[in-house]
């Protein structure tokens, strides 16, 4: 059996490009209908229900557009509106990144002491607390809201003195912790991941929540037996809708997905296209 219909993935932004960039990795064959909400991003500083609002717009926009399966790439949104998500897309498989991220710590945890750095709004749902503590009970999990990470990565300031000031401003509590393993619970934070493993040491091992939901993605679809049979390039055929200004998104997805989208539009989830 082949379905050939695209893997939907959203986010409020452009940091789900990562989880997208690892899709591609793991599943070359398998094309994208991916919509960033950029309109309305970033949505870490706003209200549950107004994240949820947002969220339930863009999930209803792509389950009209026949999708094979959801990928919600947002952390933030994982946090906060998953469970909604779930209710609205029904029998298509739904996939967060809160629960990927959260099995590949406790299987690597020794000392059994996992730190979680994220927005705001995920910190505040302790979403990753539960995540985890559902698999292991005796697992300390210490969570740690990191948003001025967002804005640094969005402005291109990836390797420079004030990124490296944040992350020892967030991360030292973390180290004095005692952590072993720390989930980068942003989809921004995997473009921190070398000034973020300079800073707290070979001991920590980071956890980037894009590849653990790619792996994920690609075991349920085999499970499910939805792979494509095309042995064409998912990443050309594929296609990237967004909210807001798509100039902007062009000149940033060098950083987000490291080259250029194939097909960029403009999309009003209200409306169509």
């Amino acid at each position: 059996m082949s379905d050939t219909r695209p893997i939907g993935i959203l986010d409020s932004g452009l940091g789900g490009l990562t989880v997208a960039r690892e899709v591609f990795r793991l599943m070359p064959h398998e094309k994208v209908l991916y919509l960033g909400d950029n309109a309305h991003a970033p949505y870490g500083h706003r209200s549950e229900k107004t994240i949820q609002k947002y969220s339930l717009q863009c999930v209803k926009y792509l389950i009209g557009h026949d999708i094979k399966m959801l990928i919600v790439a947002c952390n933030t949104i994982s946090s906060v509106a998953l469970e909604q998500i779930e209710a609205a897309a029904k029998d298509i498989p739904i996939i967060g990144v809160v629960l990927p991220g959260a099995r590949a710590a406790v299987l690597r945890t020794a000392e059994k002491k996992i730190g979680v750095i994220g927005t705001h709004a995920t910190i505040r749902t302790c979403a990753y607390t539960r995540a985890i503590q559902s698999i292991g009970s005796d697992i300390r999990v210490f969570e740690k809201a990191s948003p001025l990470f967002v804005p640094l990565v969005e402005e291109g300031l990836v390797d420079r003195d004030v990124t490296r000031s944040a992350a020892q401003h967030y991360l030292y509590e973390l180290i004095d912790l005692g952590v072993d393993c720390m989930i980068l619970g942003c989809s921004h934070y995997s473009l921190l991941m070398e000034v973020i493993q300079g800073t707290v040491g070979t001991r920590i091992q980071l956890l980037d929540s894009a590849l653990w939901t790619a792996k994920e993605a690609q075991d349920i679809l085999t499970a499910l037996k939805l792979v494509t049979s095309s042995k064409n390039s998912g990443r050309d055929e594929s296609r990237y809708l967004f909210t807001d200004n798509i100039d902007e998104v062009e000149r940033r997805t060098l950083l987000f997905f490291g080259g250029r989208l194939s097909s960029v539009e403009y999309v009003n989830v209200n409306g169509g296209l």
